[in-house]
């Protein structure tokens, strides 16, 4: 019985051997894994212009609020909403019969205080000849004296008045201050506005326009550098991207950069000029500010497919030695179209892998000949 137990062991364990012999066998003949099909490009120096982007807004560098100095009624408007208006063009009138009239008043004020002090003046002048001839009491000289500087500062009290009421005839026509183009009147014909408080319109020049934009107050002295280096002359730092994708055609220059860091957010505001002669900036536009980082200049680029992420870094591989894949850490700059710049990591002239990336492993066989094809016969095959 017990060599009736042993027989089925012994026999499942040469079975056993017999199979692991098998596979050692299938193994060696398969022999090392094939070369992975790659494509290599050289790494190259190159020009590399680049900008960074930032979100920017159009304002208006000239704009201000149109409000009416004096009370009244809008009587007339000397303009069609959204035209360009020229400096010194009417553009409100309140009802202005009243300041008229009271502009006529004050000069009628004026004029007689003036006679009185014509009067006064040949009183005095009379009297004075009398004392000299001792024919008169110095006391009404000196009464007739009096008299005179009274209506002497009556005068300069009455030209106050006048000049008081030509302000009001004058407020009570509202002019452009500047050239610019006016907005939608925000009053109509026969509306009652008040001095300082009623919004009429708002007027703002075209040409040039600002762009303003927001940095991390770290960049701040690189901005301070660009201010100082263009001396403010428009050149190629700064470029506008309209909405719709556009590049705007007018190169800008730095205008200024806000007094001070805000807390909340530890940002500072840069403001950049630009011409605007054909009016196509228009304020509170939305638009992305390029401007060109200062690393721009000959440097190392290999196509973008190249780069492999793996845990947030990235990598590319490399032809190494005995056509072997050697993969290399890199640090990456701007990317430029379909390419992108290499900061470190490789040299000029390593090959780089851009095909076969996803079946290739650090240390792995690699051959730039196309694979055979599945099928195909061998050469030399009949």
């Amino acid at each position: 019985m017990h060599d009736t137990l042993l027989r089925p062991l012994a026999l499942a364990a040469g079975l056993l051997a017999l199979a692991s012999c098998g596979k050692k066998e299938d193994e060696k003949a398969a022999g090392p894994p094939p070369a992975t099909p790659v494509t290599l490009v050289a790494a190259r120096t190159t020009d590399a212009v680049y900008y960074d982007e930032y979100p920017a807004t159009v304002v208006a560098i000239n704009q201000v609020e149109l409000r009416s100095q004096v009370a009244g009624f809008i009587t007339r408007i000397y303009f069609k909403d959204g035209d360009v208006v020229r400096k010194g063009q009417p553009l409100y009138e309140v009802d202005r019969r009243k300041f008229e009239a009271a502009y006529q008043q004050a000069l009628a004020g004026l004029r007689s205080t003036q006679a009185t002090v014509q009067n006064a003046k040949v009183n005095l002048d009379r009297y004075q000849r009398l004392a000299q001839q001792d024919a008169i009491a110095r006391q009404i000289v000196d009464n007739a004296a009096t008299s005179y500087a009274t209506a002497q500062a009556q005068v300069a009290e009455a030209r106050a008045q006048v000049a008081l009421a030509r302000t009001d005839l004058d407020y009570s026509l509202i002019n452009a201050p500047f050239t610019g183009r006016i907005g939608i009147s925000q009053v109509r014909l026969g509306a009652q506005v008040s001095p300082g408080t009623t919004l009429l319109n708002t007027l703002s020049a075209e040409d040039p326009m600002g762009v303003d934009f927001v940095i991390p107050d770290a960049d701040l002295s690189r901005f301070a550098d660009l201010q100082r280096q263009s001396g403010g002359r428009p050149d190629s730092t700064f470029r506008l991207v309209l909405p719709d994708g556009t590049r705007y055609p007018q190169p800008g220059r730095m205008l200024a950069i806000d007094r001070g860091v805000d807390q909340q957010t530890a940002t500072v505001t840069i403001r950049v000029q630009f011409a605007n002669p054909q009016r196509e900036l228009k304020d509170g536009m939305s638009t992305v500010l390029n401007v060109l980082n200062r690393q721009s200049g000959r440097r190392l680029v290999v196509p973008f497919k190249a780069v492999v992420e793996q845990m947030g870094e990235n990598f590319v591989f490399i032809a190494g030695d005995s056509s072997k894949a050697a993969q290399r850490k890199v640090q990456l700059g701007p990317r430029l179209r379909d390419q992108i710049v290499i900061m470190n990591g490789i040299k000029e002239g390593d090959k780089v892998v851009t095909e076969g990336l996803n079946r290739l492993r650090d240390g792995g066989k690699i051959t730039t000949e196309a694979p055979a094809t599945a099928g195909a016969p061998a050469a030399g095959a009949r």
